[in-house]
């Protein structure tokens, strides 16, 4: 009897598997044009929101024919042969169908067709039917973080973004998109109640199967949040706690296809209208399960993958996208992955708590030759919460670029007349290795007091001077226009934002003992009555 029901089951699947090689597969149908739109520039809050319209009005950036959705009479007669339409793409002028090969041909000889994606299908069926799960491509090291505010307070201070809570700047009204493989039991999890308690979870989708509910399939998108958006005082706190967030779930971990770099295009999409400010993607591509479909190195240039293509044109309508730059810098790979090679985005590196490059730290250039990755933060040995709700150790560029995020949301949060690309800018000229960067940690590890002091610099900046620069063994203060009748303070910060030095002025020329000083570069701030002038030193 045993014997009789194992046949019946094993010729059950054998007999499923031949009759889905006849089935539908997903491809990505290129359209011509956008010819007769009922949609106009003019009239944007038909398919952008008001949030969306009103960041890119904030940076002077323009809505264009890129922009409005697909033709819907081109759709419908998709539809009339039978094919699934799953999405459509503004960006691409694109719709992913599911479809027959019988429903594919009558699809191509559509006169407003261009053709397909790619080579084919985006999913092949050994990739579909794959029966044994595969090894998960987000690898973690429980272990118990110490009690006390725990290991979070080394990633976040790296960054400076201590300072950056205290000074009131904790990610408020800033909107993340966080695009991953799932975040299981994030809506149970005190370290994240107040999101929910507040209604700062604006939107959650899952566009692998194409409803709304996030909260299962995998726990990495879970302890990416955590980096970012943990508020429970004593046991971790992420980088902008205060912020809202779109959880999206892009990735299936079941199998690795091109197809998920088209769920992130539509992601990227998503985020855009809705409003959002920044993205965050921890996630990478380079081979698949149909090795016909892998990139080669020479894919990684910003301009020929699906992924890379959409990070770029998320960035160009003012979103900064702070994307991972890939786990495979101890193996044959070693370089970036998609779409971490883009342009005008932030690829972040992995360093440990000295400040070293990881070992497992994509490495770059793009193969461009563009500097990769463009910045760095904590990714070895970092906190993040498991789905239980407890603080664990994990490693991985995964948690470097989530922990950077919140950074960059808070720096944003300060600086609300910046521009997208002009926070990036400031990022990297502020950061650590600007004046030599390289292809392990990039321009650097950032420091939000660094970034913010640079940016404060007013036009007033003549009523004071720092010399010599470079110094020796002393620093001058020279005040032009010194009057006892205002207050004068100093604040000295190191390259990595920590104040070694702190005083008052009395007299129009200071004298301060710099001996004692490493070489490298430093941050002088000088307050005058509610003025501020920053100067940058170099010791030598």
């Amino acid at each position: 009897m045993a014997k009789n029901k194992l046949f019946l089951l094993l010729f059950s699947f054998l007999f499923s598997l031949s009759s889905l090689g006849q089935g539908a597969l997903k491809y990505l149908v290129l359209l011509k044009d956008k010819n007769n739109s009922p949609y106009q520039v003019s009239q944007a809050k038909q398919f952008l929101s008001a949030r969306a319209i009103d960041r890119r009005a904030k940076q002077n950036i323009a809505i264009n024919t890129q922009d409005f959705p697909v033709n819907t009479t081109y759709i419908n007669q998709i539809k009339q042969t039978g094919a699934k339409v799953w999405y459509t793409s503004r960006w691409m002028n694109a719709a992913l169908v599911e479809a027959t090969p019988e429903e594919l041909t009558q699809i191509l000889a559509l006169n407003f067709v261009k053709g397909l994606e790619g080579k084919g299908a985006l999913r092949s069926y050994a990739s579909m039917l794959s029966a044994a799960r595969r090894v998960s491509k987000f690898a973690m090291e429980d272990s118990p973080a110490p009690t006390g505010y725990g290991l979070s307070e080394t990633q976040n201070l790296m960054l400076g973004v201590d300072a950056m809570h205290n000074q009131g700047f904790q990610g408020q009204n800033m909107l993340i998109a966080v695009f991953d493989a799932g975040f299981t039991g994030a809506n149970t999890i005190p370290a994240f109640s107040h999101l929910f308690n507040n209604n700062r979870v604006i939107q959650t989708y899952d566009f692998v199967e194409n409803n709304t509910f996030v909260y299962n399939y995998h726990s990495h998108g879970t302890n990416v949040l955590s980096c970012i958006a943990s508020l429970q005082t004593g046991k971790m706190i992420g980088t902008a706690p205060e912020a809202s967030y779109a959880l999206f779930r892009t990735e299936d971990d079941d199998s690795e296809s091109i197809l998920e770099e088209v769920n992130w295009l539509i992601a990227a999409e998503r985020a855009d209208s809705l409003g959002v400010d920044l993205i965050n993607s921890s996630l990478g591509y380079t081979v698949f399960d149909d090795a016909n479909t892998n990139h080669t190195y020479q894919d990684m240039n910003g301009k020929t993958t699906i992924a890379a293509r959409a990070a770029k044109w998320a960035a160009q309508r003012g979103i900064i996208c702070t994307i991972s730059a890939g786990n495979e810098g101890a193996d044959t790979w070693k370089y970036i992955s998609t779409p971490a090679d883009a342009d005008s985005i932030i690829a972040v590196g992995a360093v440990s708590s000295t400040r070293n490059v990881a070992s497992f730290s994509s490495r770059g250039p793009s193969s461009d030759g563009r500097i990769k990755p463009d910045l760095s933060a904590m990714g070895q040995s970092v906190a993040v919460l498991n789905t239980a709700g407890n603080v664990t150790v994990s490693s991985g560029t995964s948690f470097s670029s989530p922990i950077l995020c919140g950074m960059v949301a808070g720096l944003w949060q300060a600086l609300p007349n910046k521009k997208a690309q002009e926070i990036i800018q400031l990022l990297k000229e502020t950061a650590s290795d600007y004046s030599a960067p390289n292809n392990t940690i990039g321009y650097g590890i950032p420091n939000f007091n660094i970034a913010y002091l640079k940016a404060q610099i007013p036009l007033f900046e003549g009523i004071s001077l720092a010399f010599p620069n470079p110094i020796n063994d002393q620093l001058k203060i020279a005040l032009s226009d010194f009057s006892t009748q205002k207050n004068y303070n100093y604040q000295i910060f190191d390259s990595q934002g920590n104040e070694i030095l702190q005083g008052s002025i009395s007299n129009a020329i200071t004298f301060i003992n710099s001996s004692n000083w490493s070489k490298g570069t430093y941050i002088l701030k000088l307050t005058v009555n509610q003025q501020i002038v920053v100067h940058k030193i170099i010791k030598l």
